[in-house]
């Protein structure tokens, strides 16, 4: 893929981010989400990929736009797969809390996998842990293992993870443990990706989360050196015989990064919707601007670009009141 693609897919995630924005706090999760989705869409006509959105808004009966199977993009450029989340963190933004982001990824066609829509049980690390975990572990193992690896006692471990009545027994063990628990509201893209920035102060996630939100996370990780592994959580035979309909002839076993965003090159765009751990959020300033703080990181490079852009609204027609 072509590098100048990287800044053409921020603008996508910008756009989206601007128009979710004016939704913070107003405890209107789908209005917020919609917005996002509408600009997303927009913005994408004028990338220039060939592109198919295989992680979307649902499927073609479900979503209005950003549905799997969608064509996205000029029609002019390589031909991709396209994982998509508006708006990672609606509820984040409907209650005005942190780490709301707009996201995309963009890889070779073929290459991301088709996650179905439900749980996967989770183990994302940052570079000093990857390849040294196996999501299959006991949490226990799993924290004393990252403890050995960092050279630091367990009562230093921070571990993130959904606050979610399901990982009770999660993190019941891992205050036997002594670790240190930090618990998200929602937005678990943000919350894999956070081990693999040092200045979080986080050093593994765990837990269960949605199965597209993974894909995205591994597309992320890819380009950061981290690592998450994955493992499909059917729920019932529909949901089983699903994953062998999207090409997962195994769905228990366990995916790895290989897996669910292949070998090739990957790009992926983040804009920050309300601050977090490693983007700030929208800020509105005098004279109808509006400034955003966007990441953009490629898997062939492992480069990482921070972009911050001031934005004249009256200049962009593509956002709509």
């Amino acid at each position: 893929m072509e590098r100048e693609l990287a800044l053409e897919l921020v603008r996508v995630t910008e756009l989206a981010a601007l128009s979710a924005s004016p939704w913070m706090g107003r405890g209107d999760k789908n209005s917020a989400d919609g917005a996002a989705t509408e600009a997303m869409r927009r913005m994408f006509d004028s990338v220039s990929i060939e592109g198919t959105v295989v992680i979307g808004e649902g499927e073609m009966d479900e979503a209005p736009m950003l549905f799997i199977g969608e064509e996205v993009g000029s029609g002019n450029g390589p031909k991709v797969d396209v994982a998509v989340d508006p708006l990672e963190g609606t509820e984040i933004v409907a209650k005005g809390l942190n780490n709301a982001m707009s996201v995309l990824a963009v890889a070779g066609k073929g290459q991301l996998l088709h996650a179905p829509d439900m749980y996967m049980e989770k183990l994302a690390v940052g570079p000093a842990l990857a390849g040294k975990l196996n999501v299959l572990d006991p949490i226990r193992t799993t924290v004393e293992k990252a403890a050995l690896a960092l050279g630091k006692p367990l009562s230093d471990l921070t571990v993130i993870l959904l606050d979610r009545d399901r990982h009770a027994e999660i993190t019941a063990e891992l205050r036997a443990a002594g670790v240190r628990i930090k618990f998200l509201s929602d937005g678990d893209v943000a919350g894999a990706m956070a081990p693999s920035f040092p200045e979080t102060g986080i050093d593994l996630y765990v837990g269960s989360g949605g199965a597209p939100e993974g894909v995205l996370a591994a597309a992320a990780l890819k380009c950061l050196g981290g690592e998450i592994q994955g493992r499909l959580m059917p729920e019932n035979d529909e949901q089983f015989q699903r994953c062998i309909d999207m090409g997962i002839t195994d769905p228990r076993r366990v995916l790895t990064m290989d897996d669910m965003v292949g070998t090739g090159d990957v790009i992926f765009a983040a804009t920050g919707v309300t601050p977090g751990e490693f983007l700030g959020g929208v800020r509105y300033l005098p004279d109808q601007r509006a400034e955003t703080h966007s990441m953009v990181m490629r898997g062939k490079t492992r480069t990482i670009r921070y972009i911050k852009s001031l934005h004249y609204l009256p200049n962009k027609p593509l956002l709509r009141k």
